[in-house]
This record gives C-alpha cells, sequence and structure tokens, in this order.
C-alpha cells in the first residue's frame, strides 16, 4: 500500500453557472483559499474538473484548522478531507479502509457512492462502489449497507489523474468570491442589523470597506472596539475590511442645536449617507450598504428611506429590508456576531434620540430645516478627520 496522501477536495457551485466567465471566479476564489490558508504553512491549491484541490506541502499541516478557515470562504458549496488513490481498484479499496477506518469502526451502517468524471476508467460507477463496499464489508463484518439513510457515506471520486475517496462532505459558506461583485461601503454600527448586511454582501462577491460614526465622547473607546469585533467576525467571511471611523460629534451637535427634535434621526442619516458617499468615492466603492429593514425603527420606513436616499448619487443597497428580526438575529448568532452586538455599549445612533421621531418624514420639511447647517462644511471635516484602520481576519480568528 502506498503512503497516504490527504488533500482537501473543494467543490464550487453556482460558479458553474457563470459561462466563460466562470474561469475568473474560480481564479479570484483560488487565490483566497491560497492567502487565508498561508499561515498555516506551505500550501498547494489549483482547480481541475470544477473542483479545487487543497495539497498540504508541508507534514505538520493543520487540516482541522485549514477546514475551519475553508467553511467560511465564499464560493465554496461544499468540501471534505479525502486521500488520493492509484486508479487502480485495490488501491482505493484500501485506501478508503486506511484512510476512513476509524469512522467505519464506530458506525453501524454505511454506503459508497462513486462519480467517475474520467468515463475510461474501466468499471462503472455502480460497479466501483459495489467493488469498494464489499472490500469494505470485509475488514468491517459489523458493518451493513444501508443505501437510504447511512451512518457514512464514502465517497470515490475517479478523475482524470488521480481517485479520491472521502468521507462526509461539509456544507460550505456558498456565494460567491469576495470581489468578483465590485466594492460598497458598508455603514457599520453597533447593532445587530449592519453586520448582517455585510456579510450578506460580501457572500454576493462585494468587497467592503467599513465606515462607522463616532461621537466622542457620547460615544466611548468600547464603542469602538465593538465595531472593530463585528466587523473582525464578518472578515473571518470576507478577508480583510479597511474601516473608516468618521468624527461625528459636531453634526449631532449642531443638528441638536438648529433643527427640530423629531427630525433629527433623518437628518443625522442624511449626513451619515453624504459623508459615507464621500468615502467611498475616495475607495472607489459604487454603492453604498446599510442594514435597514423595513419598518424596524422610525428611521427606517419607506417615507424616511425615501428623504434618506434623495442625498445619494450612487445605488444604496438594503440586503435586509424585507427581512425580520427573527431572521436577521439567526445570521448574526450564525456568523458569530450576535454576542458581540448585545455588549452595552452605545453608538452614535442611540444618542440624541428623539423621544417621538417622525416616521412619514415630508422632504421639503427636511431641505427646510437643513437651511439652518453648514452641510458642506460639516461634511467635509467630517470626512478629513475620519481615520483609517484595518480589520484582518487573523487578529479575531478563534
Amino acid at each position: 500500500m502506498n503512503q497516504l496522501k490527504e488533500i482537501i477536495l473543494i467543490k464550487n457551485g453556482e460558479l458553474a453557472l457563470k459561462g466563460l466567465n466562470r474561469s475568473s471566479f474560480e481564479d479570484r476564489m483560488v487565490k483566497t483559499i491560497k492567502w487565508r490558508l498561508e499561515k498555516l504553512g506551505k500550501v498547494k491549491v489549483y482547480k481541475s474538473q470544477s473542483a479545487v484541490y487543497v495539497e498540504a506541502l508541508e507534514d505538520d499541516f493543520d487540516y482541522d484548522k485549514a477546514c475551519d478557515i475553508v467553511s467560511k470562504i465564499f464560493g465554496i458549496v461544499a468540501f471534505s478531507r479525502a486521500c488520493v488513490a492509484e486508479k487502480e481498484l485495490i488501491d482505493i479499496q484500501e485506501k478508503a479502509v486506511e484512510f476512513l477506518g476509524e469512522k467505519l469502526r464506530n458506525v453501524k451502517t454505511f454506503k459508497v457512492e462513486t462519480k467517475r468524471s474520467d468515463k475510461k476508467f474501466h468499471l462503472k460507477s455502480p460497479e466501483v462502489s459495489r467493488e469498494v463496499g464489499g472490500y469494505i464489508l470485509s475488514k468491517f463484518p459489523h458493518l451493513r449497507v444501508d443505501v437510504h439513510n447511512p451512518d457514512i457515506t464514502v465517497g470515490v471520486e475517479i478523475r482524470e489523474t488521480s481517485a479520491y475517496v472521502r468521507g462526509e462532505q461539509t456544507h460550505g459558506a456558498g456565494g460567491l468570491p469576495v470581489g468578483t461583485g465590485g466594492k460598497g461601503a458598508i455603514l457599520i454600527s453597533g447593532g445587530i442589523d449592519s453586520p448582517v448586511a455585510a456579510w450578506t454582501m460580501a457572500r454576493r462577491g462585494l468587497e467592503l470597506v467599513g465606515v462607522h460614526f463616532a461621537s466622542p465622547p457620547y460615544t466611548g473607546p468600547r464603542a469602538e472596539q465593538k465595531v472593530r469585533d463585528l466587523l473582525g467576525a464578518v472578515s473571518q467571511y470576507s478577508g480583510k475590511i479597511p474601516l473608516f471611523i468618521v468624527p461625528f460629534t459636531e453634526i449631532q451637535v449642531q443638528i441638536s442645536k438648529k433643527c427640530p427634535e423629531e427630525l433629527f434621526t433623518i437628518i443625522m442619516r442624511r449626513f451619515m449617507m453624504r459623508v459615507a458617499q464621500m468615502i467611498a468615492h475616495k475607495e472607489k466603492c459604487k454603492g453604498l450598504i446599510t442594514g435597514e429593514s423595513l419598518g424596524q425603527v422610525a428611521s427606517q420606513t419607506l417615507d424616511a428611506i425615501v428623504c434618506t436616499d434623495k442625498v445619494c448619487e450612487m445605488p444604496v443597497l438594503r440586503p435586509l429590508i424585507g427581512s425580520d428580526k427573527e431572521e436577521i438575529v439567526q445570521i448574526s448568532r450564525k456568523i458569530g456576531a450576535f454576542e458581540i452586538s448585545v455588549l452595552p455599549f452605545e453608538d452614535c445612533c442611540t444618542v440624541f434620540t428623539p423621544k417621538h421621531p417622525k416616521t412619514r418624514p415630508s422632504l421639503d420639511l427636511i431641505e427646510e430645516a437643513e437651511k439652518e447647517l453648514d452641510i458642506e462644511g460639516l461634511c467635509q471635516r467630517a470626512f478629513e478627520g475620519a481615520r483609517l484602520e484595518m480589520i484582518r481576519p487573523d487578529d479575531f480568528a478563534n
């Protein structure tokens, strides 16, 4: 028997539908996998026959950690640890027993599924499954075959250059590789919604730039750290995220002094959009992203959203607009952001909050109130005062 050689076998789902553009999507995913795994040691990542292969070039490569990282890379629909076998039936049989022996000893039922991409192989898929299954039964007499609901499925894939034996596949993060959908600026707060909106758009291939509005002394360092941690959770999936922390105190103070209280929230949102758009242009983003869900709070009614969007020159993406809170919370928990979001550190959206915000604001009324403000000067000073940090996934990994 030849020495066991392990790999990670990766399947891409939606990428297969990209036609002539498919190669560029796959290349981006391969590049991302290489970059995310390089901290674990030397690794070879390559694509062949609608699959991507991860092969360690060092003996101490941590496959468990690698699989955890791979599970959070967008574009991957499923993956599995597998071993390489020669395209000979006896080697496939022996490798199946050696590679999956521990798991087979601890279950009662199994089945073998074979995928024969190389149609020149002398046995058809059902024949390979039957021969490998019989060999496994001869080595593990306690097992029985269950083709409908097995405890474990032994996968055999026969491809052009080699054969592969794997256990159960693990679901990946799905979606599209980050960067294939362009770049967008996410207005990130310390709440539950905006990190989920960021994750959702990154899953559609969008590269993220974070924009956070801070209002010291009303908000403190712990509120900023909370935002870093939230983007850190998102970065486990999206990769590194530039974060602009914008000084917002002067704008909020001026609004509170010169504008009607019931309009404060909408006017504040309009200023956020203006400044975020300035940063987006600087970073060559093609759109803004918010975590708004229709009707969730006073500033998220359709009337309020219309007033907010009037100051925007670029598209505003609201991926959660039709989601209810429970759906958003489920994703927040899934990506590891929920426990951070509920920490009691206020952001600028929760200070200067009016007692009775106007839910159906008139655009004319809003624009009239803003005449009391130096809009251009306030936005320019906030833009120039923004400081840039880089959120890297390795800094926030478990």
